[in-house]
């Protein structure tokens, strides 16, 4: 189960970690011919684990009266310029930070119709295996990529090991530690490298995929992680994506309302192991 998310959950990481895009490609995954534009739902999508959400959506979509039909795209600008256009209605693949970045370098007009799921970041055992055990002059590797150390350095606040400074938020770095009553010493690392120290360091501080690659469950493994009302899960939030005007049409009300539905919950709960969380 694990090798398989960890192949799998890769191209979603990648996804949510960068703001840039990169070459482009498409296929379609699925077609249904003969079908009417106004019942059916186009929609671009990242392979894991977004396409495979999609796949369980359409029993529900087809009791609704509509054909769902997906395609996977390997790059994350072709997913936008498709739904921009007009050629599909909607995409999944992308968090708001991201959308909001496309939109300011393309003068595209995308938006967010709902949030699905997140991928959490999660504190992991080390040379500790409880938070409980932590002592004075520990250290905590993090990654040291913007967005993701200020996410690690969120989870750790929101443990009560950190205090930033008011406002840090999103995008916190190690100078914006205000108190650390313990004296922790933070390490920070490329975000791949982090899952290699566990050795050396008391905690580490990962995302999904690397956890995944250093043998981790998510769900049973991690000592603390991201819960669904945190600033980092609202933010980092994996959207349903939609040209303005069309957030509120009957096919993407549609697709919401069955994405966000009890049994595509439990899929991804069962499916992957902690690593992907439903928004509520």
């Amino acid at each position: 189960m694990k090798k398989r998310l960890l192949t799998l959950l890769a191209a979603s990481a990648l996804a949510i970690g960068l703001l840039t895009g990169c070459g482009s490609t498409g296929t379609q995954e699925q077609s249904t011919e003969g079908a009417s534009a106004d019942t059916t739902i186009r929609i671009a999508a990242s392979a894991t684990p977004h396409s495979e959400i999609l796949e369980q959506a359409k029993a529900g979509l087809s009791e609704k009266g509509y054909n769902l039909e997906v395609t996977v795209f390997d790059d994350y600008v072709q997913p936008n310029e498709v739904v921009e256009s007009g050629e599909f209605d909607a995409n999944y693949f992308q968090h708001i930070p991201y959308l909001d970045s496309f939109n300011e370098e393309k003068g595209t007009h995308l938006v967010n119709a709902g949030g699905i799921h997140y991928e959490p970041f999660g504190i992991y055992p080390g040379t500790k295996k409880s938070l409980d055990e932590i002592a004075d002059g520990d250290t905590i590797a993090v990654p040291n990529d913007t967005t993701n150390e200020a996410r690690a350095l969120l989870l750790l606040q929101d443990n009560g090991i950190i205090t930033l400074k008011d406002g840090a938020g999103l995008e916190a770095t190690v100078n914006d530690i205000a108190e650390n009553p313990k004296n922790i010493k933070i390490e920070e690392l490329e975000a791949a490298q982090v899952s290699r120290v566990t050795g050396e360091v008391a905690y580490v501080v990962l995302n999904g995929n690397y956890a995944l690659e250093a043998g981790y469950s998510v769900a049973k493994d991690a000592l603390a992680y991201e819960k669904s009302d945190s600033d980092a899960a609202k933010t980092y939030v994996n959207v349903i994506a939609v040209k303005e005007g069309n957030e509120k049409s009957e096919k993407i009300t549609a697709l919401i309302d069955v994405l966000k539905s009890d049994e595509i919950k439990k899929y991804i709960n069962d499916t992957y192991d902690g690593a992907v969380i439903p928004f509520e």
